[in-house]
């Protein structure tokens, strides 16, 4: 017997593992009387540190649940009948797919869903960084304020250009937003936009990553990790910057030499990064990121609100049923 765990670069499981059939045992019969003939789905807990109540909702409908510690409890009876995987978000560094083929099984993640809020938060992490929003909410907040300073070290964000780094579907929702700001909008990908969705955007492509890097005021990364993309921003990249610029980073922390990105803040090599992604996560405490005034790191929640949550839980439910009636699942991973 063999089992696959499937865990994401927040610590936090999102997946469901679907299966026909299942020994219902102990305290489990009553929902078996309840539900029928309802697959099973498994699922980390129910709550913050894996799929909230106000989702759950949606698996019910269709599946009955398992959390992962009755999972650990009774290994020998669960294991086997795994059928499917369906990871919630829209990165699947964290999923093992030439491992998880092999033992037969399939799996999907949910893009598409989460571009428009992942988005949303790569405009607030610029716009929060760009104007110092955090260092101007702490100074109103703390009883020693009597004075307001009259500049913070804030720069312009509407007019300045951007360029962002990986032009999928998140990155192409930034640049719709970034154009609300009439920013200049650079961008470089594997491949390049065609001339219409270039033209909605104003946007221009640059040939090389170099380019991009020498003539952007902020720079956002919105790659997907992969071998090519571990480490793409290090000392050599971060040289080409501004020292004016900032780095916004919402895709993956690996994306990104953090030892690299330290030594330039500390040189003010670059003026500012703002971070929803690093790695490990959460960092250590003592990490010297966490001591730098010129970073802005938030824990990992591009795509947590209740609306993008139930979407992403929708989008395994529809692609673990697909999997469970020996359909063709909508989003399925290929190695």
């Amino acid at each position: 017997m063999r089992s696959v765990f499937v865990q994401s670069s927040r610590e936090l499981w999102r997946l469901v593992k679907v299966r026909r059939t299942f020994q219902v045992k102990s305290r489990h019969q009553h929902h078996k009387a309840m539900d029928g003939d309802k697959p099973w789905a498994m699922i980390s807990e129910v709550g913050e540190q894996g799929i909230l109540e106000q989702a759950t909702d949606i698996l019910r409908q269709h599946f009955q649940i398992v959390q992962h510690q009755d999972f650990l409890n009774n290994p020998g009876v669960y294991g086997p009948k795994i059928q499917v995987i369906a990871s919630g978000g829209a990165g699947y560094d964290h999923l093992d797919l030439p491992y998880i083929a092999s033992l037969g099984l399939r799996v999907a993640n949910t893009p598409g869903v989460v571009s428009d809020c992942t988005a949303d938060m790569a405009m607030a992490l610029l716009l929060a960084s760009a104007r110092n929003i955090v260092e101007g909410h702490q100074m109103m907040m703390d009883p020693k304020t009597t004075v307001l300073p009259q500049w913070l070290g804030s720069v312009e964000v509407s007019g300045s250009t951007l360029g962002i780094i990986g032009m999928g579907k998140i990155g192409y929702k930034i640049a719709q937003r970034a154009k609300g700001f009439d920013m200049k909008i650079l961008y470089y990908n594997r491949n390049r936009r065609s001339v219409e969705e270039e033209q909605a955007l104003g946007a221009s492509y640059c040939k090389n990553m170099a380019d991009l890097l020498g003539r952007s005021d902020f720079v956002v990364l919105a790659v997907c990790l992969t071998p090519e993309t571990t480490g793409l921003i290090g000392a050599r990249e971060l040289a080409l910057m501004k020292p004016t610029a900032t780095l916004v980073n919402i895709s993956r922390g690996p994306v990104v030499n953090q030892d690299a990105l330290v030594e330039a803040l500390q040189a003010r090599a670059i003026r500012a990064a703002a971070l929803d992604v690093t790695y490990p996560e959460p960092l250590p405490r003592d990490h010297p990121l966490l001591r730098l005034p010129n970073v802005l790191i938030t824990p990992h929640f591009g795509t947590s609100t209740i609306a993008t949550i139930r979407r992403m839980v929708q989008k395994m439910v529809d692609n673990a049923l697909a999997a469970v009636k020996g359909e063709s699942m909508p989003d399925e991973l290929k190695c």
